[in-house]
């Protein structure tokens, strides 16, 4: 996999963060794009500009959206055209996807769009892929148009280095795809008349356990790791990231992130009350439920069994949440811990207004910049 086409990405470039104020590592921005009960899709949508425009300002390093389908309350089944909007309304954050997932499409498409996506925001998109469904086993085979799944994720190797190719513009002579051209890309650059950069968008691999992490590390390429819903396995992924890594064109060093979920609030109580909506949220996805994002009203009220109650109690150990003193406590403490690069917050609530506000207070409580 050649990434070595001469562009700032290269030896990690545009891979690696500075970290601001007192933060040991940049911080980032996973969201979900979440819909809460009584809001509309749309205003979940502009929820989200408004939070990139935000913690750009705050000088977080990259805004990432997540691919899901199916749910409710989720509206991120297109990260590419989420992304399109973002970066019509920003200038400077990163922005990429946390992940697409690659098996439930095209290579050649996914270089299209990214293609695409690095024309309209130059310099600024990350391409993070998995090879999860992102959803149920139905909706992944209405997906791919097949009900053999397992076949798309052991063969996620192949269709990496088929999109990587795409991305490149470099199929051997004699391969069947040599004539074909992921446009806009670097073919432009190289056509009679032709000035399009041919830079390309950085590609990371996202995982929630071990195969991603071998696989990013042999092809010397940044991790993302999803500690905020695998965390008993984020410590060996990325013992086994690090252990695996081969420099490459790209990284000459490993480099890995860790999705983190956390939520900050004036009080403990507040922002216990905010985090229990995700919770049972979970709860109800993970019994074959799925719906919007309960009220903390509602959350507050419902009557857990004592199963559910196990779970949720589980489930909020690893959510990071409290006033914005014992964030910065909880995510220092995760940073040392896991060895991470850099921490991606995702801030899972019922409302925009509690989001926003708890990437506000853990700016302050870094003393990030406010860049106007």
């Amino acid at each position: 996999m050649d990434e070595n086409r001469g562009d700032e990405a290269n030896r990690g470039g545009r891979i690696r963060g500075t970290a601001g104020g007192a933060a040991s590592v940049p911080l980032s921005v996973l969201d979900l794009v979440t819909v809460g009960a009584g809001r509309t899709a749309s205003q979940a949508l502009r929820t989200s500009v408004d939070i990139a425009r935000l913690t750009e300002r705050r000088g977080f390093h990259r805004f990432w959206v997540a691919e899901h389908h199916s749910m409710p309350g989720v509206a991120s089944s297109s990260p590419a055209v989420i992304l399109a909007h973002l970066a019509a309304h920003t200038e400077r954050i990163r922005l990429g996807s946390g992940g697409v997932m690659l098996p439930n499409h095209a290579p050649l498409v996914i270089a299209e769009q990214f293609g695409t996506l690095e024309a309209m925001a130059p310099g600024r998109v990350d391409l993070g892929l998995g090879r999860a469904p992102g959803t149920d086993g139905a909706t992944a085979a209405a997906l791919r148009r097949t009900d053999r799944l397992n076949e798309g994720a052991d063969d996620f190797p192949q269709q990496l280095a088929e999109l990587t190719r795409f991305l490149d513009d470099d199929f051997p002579d004699g391969h069947p795809y040599a004539r074909i051209h992921a446009v806009p890309g670097p073919v432009q650059a190289t056509s009679p008349g032709g000035v399009q950069s041919p830079a390309r968008p950085p590609v990371w691999l996202l995982g929630s356990s071990g195969f991603s992490a071998r696989l990013a590390g042999v092809l010397g390429l940044p991790f993302a790791f999803a500690h905020h819903f695998s965390a008993r396995n984020t410590v060996p992924a990325l013992d086994l990231y690090r252990e695996s890594f081969t420099p490459s064109a790209v990284l000459d060093a490993p480099y890995a992130l860790i999705g983190v979920s956390a939520l900050a609030a004036e009080t403990e109580r507040e922002a216990r009350r905010q985090v229990l909506t995700g919770a049972l949220s979970m709860v109800r996805l993970r019994t074959g439920r799925p719906g919007l994002v309960p009220t903390p009203e509602e959350a507050e009220a419902y009557d857990f069994s004592p199963m559910e109650r196990e779970f949720v109690d589980s489930w909020l150990a690893d959510v990071v949440h409290g006033t914005p003193d014992e964030v910065r406590g909880g995510l220092d403490a995760l940073t040392k811990r896991t060895g991470a690069d850099e921490l991606m917050i995702t801030a899972n609530a019922h409302g925009g207004e509690a989001r926003l506000r708890s990437y506000e207070l853990i700016a302050d409580a870094y003393g990030l910049p406010d860049l106007g």
